[in-house]
């Protein structure tokens, strides 16, 4: 049997140039592995505690208490255990060394879920590799997943919310190839809608507004939602794609919801005269119109966090043809997840792992996704790193669906190149999600 000798972490940089936690995990039987947490933007509060140093360097925003949280506790804590163990290390690790609870569950305040995921992430590669089997079929393993399936890709293609120059109130506008018969003709779909999407940017904005922001997307001086729907939607008509490429929205409705429970479309202007709040019901309807007129599949977080009650509305209303992504909502936690199947508040998880703050709860959120039927699109965070791990996350999940950012930076494409070699990998078994697209992979 393998054991772990050694866990050593080490603050490294993420894809915004912001710190964050890097881990090694050395075996008894030579294996090395390397995981490195990603981290976001635009936050739920329900998140697990990511720990930050505070102070002045880096802007507070160091992670040398969780790099020693793992040095000086969670790492001496693990040497001699098997690094096949996931669930029962992760157990360990959230349980025991750190034991902090709050209403939604284990909340990791005391050393940092960021800490722990790092360690959690390791491990399962160590896992996988004196298995003697490819990272992702070690995870179908973990999760009891018989059926292995590539995901359809989500490429975030045009920026909104409050990083970009735009007045767009959403944050992201997505592109999703369903209609490809493998991801290697997904990734050629998107990429080659991506180009045309610059095409007909820069022929009505200018070259500057090409310019591309965290995650890929493109960000110009548009003034309405409606006016990016049409540059996607002649992007896709000019790369021939209608009908096989549809649309996707991050809306992240917490960033503009207010104390008065309404919703300022118009946040972004200073000293706005609160003209274009409108309520939650007038927003339902106003994601109901473009779903009449656009090829639009899938809306994440159309609501705050705390907003159920429009969530289980626009559900009820929409649910039928349009996938309702819960985030902030959720942030996959267990807790929130039964929460919302019981109210049917959305039915499609988005899976972050950092969120939460272990595998093993990663795996249980999807797990329970699954039975109640939703759809799960796994996740990348806009300050991301090389790591490739979430690639074979979403195989050995099958969670049918992976958001990575647009096809233009290394960080983003490493993760698709990824699932290009895991589907080479598979050959004649590789299937790929995009004919079944929202029909969960059967449940495990």
């Amino acid at each position: 049997m393998a054991t772990i000798t050694v866990v050593k972490a080490r603050q490294i940089f993420d894809s915004r140039g912001n710190p964050t936690v890097e881990v090694d995990v050395h075996t008894s039987t030579g294996v090395k592995v390397t995981a490195a947490v990603p981290s976001g933007a635009s936050t739920g509060i329900y998140e697990a505690l990511e720990l930050r140093d505070g102070g002045s360097d880096y802007l507070g925003k160091g992670v040398s208490k969780a790099v020693g949280n793992v040095n000086n506790i969670i790492g001496p804590a693990l040497i001699g255990k098997d690094p096949t163990q996931q669930t029962a290390i992760d157990n360990f690790m959230v349980h025991e060394l750190d034991g902090t609870q709050n209403e939604w569950g284990w909340c990791k305040q005391k050393l940092g879920a960021n800490a722990i995921l790092a360690v959690s992430l390791a491990v399962c590669k160590a896992g996988a590799v004196v298995s003697g089997i490819p990272l992702y079929k070690h995870i179908a393993n973990l999760a009891g997943n018989p059926k292995i399936v590539l995901p359809v890709p989500a490429f975030n293609v045009i920026n909104g919310g409050s990083h970009a120059g735009n007045k767009l109130a959403m944050q992201e506008f997505m592109i999703l190839p369903i209609g490809a018969s493998s991801f290697k003709e997904a990734m050629k779909m998107g990429v080659e809608v991506y180009h045309n999407l610059k095409s007909v940017i820069k022929k009505k904005y200018g070259q500057d507004a090409t310019n591309v922001g965290d995650e890929g997307g493109f960000a110009p001086n548009i003034q309405e939602n409606k006016e990016g729907l049409e540059l996607l939607k002649t992007a896709i008509e000019k790369a021939g794609y209608t009908g096989k490429v549809v649309i996707g929205m991050d809306v992240a409705a917490s960033e503009f919801y207010s104390s008065d429970k309404t919703y300022d479309l118009n946040f972004k202007e200073e000293n706005n005269n609160g003209s274009q709040k409108i309520s939650g019901d007038a927003l339902k309807d106003l994601y109901k119109s473009f779903v009449s007129e656009y090829p639009i599949v899938s809306i994440e977080d159309p609501f705050d966090q705390d907003d159920w009650e429009h969530y289980a509305k626009m559900t009820a209303e929409c649910g039928d043809n349009v996938q309702i992504v819960g985030d902030d909502l959720l942030v996959t936690n267990p807790k929130r997840v039964a929460k919302a199947i019981a109210e049917k508040s959305c039915n499609a998880l988005l899976l972050k792992v950092n969120q939460i703050g272990s595998v093993t709860e990663s795996i249980e959120a999807v797990r329970m996704s699954k039975k109640a039927g939703w759809g799960v699109m796994t996740s990348h965070r806009s300050g991301e790193t090389e790591d490739t791990f979430i690639a074979d996350l979403a195989v050995g999940l099958s969670t049918g669906q992976i958001k990575t950012g647009a096809p233009c930076r290394s960080e983003r494409l490493a993760k698709y190149n990824q699932l290009l070699r895991i589907e080479e990998e598979l050959g004649s078994e590789a299937v790929y999600a995009g004919a079944n697209f929202r029909k969960p992979v059967e449940p495990y």
